[in-house]
């Protein structure tokens, strides 16, 4: 009994110690509330991106809006995107047996009322190649790109909710 109620008080204890440092679970990122509306566009060869984005978007019951000319509190321009692969290892042979995968993103963020911001990052993975399975290393290129525009789209949330100009100092991120 006294163990259990020990254990209570320690978890309890950490659980305090945990929300007031300001400690939040991985991807749980808070949108100010002053954004309703979002307007996304692309370039067209950078679609895969943009449908990532409108994904991770869905949660936060905003409305997206066309360009039709309606306005919107948050407007969100992509950019061309670029994938460049550098040459980490060879097989013995000389074929490439590694490659790290570089993924540049462009993007322009205008809330209402405020300046344009022109922002660009990189992701990087590394990629291990197999010249004798090409269609199951094809296979597995296509999941890591999906998954490196997936963490781009967290990442553009990301700085949204963290560059938003009206944010107070005590808003929780």
């Amino acid at each position: 009994m006294l163990v259990t109620l020990f254990k209570g008080f320690i978890a309890g204890g950490l659980l305090i110690a945990l929300t007031g440092c300001g400690f939040s679970l991985r991807g749980a990122f808070h949108l100010p509330a002053e954004i309703q509306t979002v307007q996304l566009s692309s370039v067209a060869h950078n679609a895969s991106l943009e449908r990532a984005l409108a994904k991770r978007l869905k949660p936060y019951w905003l409305q997206m809006v066309d360009n039709s000319g309606a306005t919107a509190d948050l407007t969100i321009t992509l950019l061309p995107d670029e994938l460049d692969r550098r040459l980490l290892s060879l097989f013995q042979t000389g074929q490439v047996a590694e490659y790290e995968l570089v993924y540049t993103v462009k993007y322009q963020l205008q809330f209402a009322h405020s300046e344009m911001q022109a922002i660009e990052f990189t992701v990087t993975r590394e990629y291990q190649d197999d010249p004798d399975a090409v269609l199951a290393k094809s296979r597995e290129l296509d999941l890591v790109l999906g998954e490196m525009r997936q963490q781009a789209a967290d990442r553009i949330i990301r700085q949204i909710s963290t560059s938003y100009p009206h944010r107070n100092a005590n808003s929780p991120l």
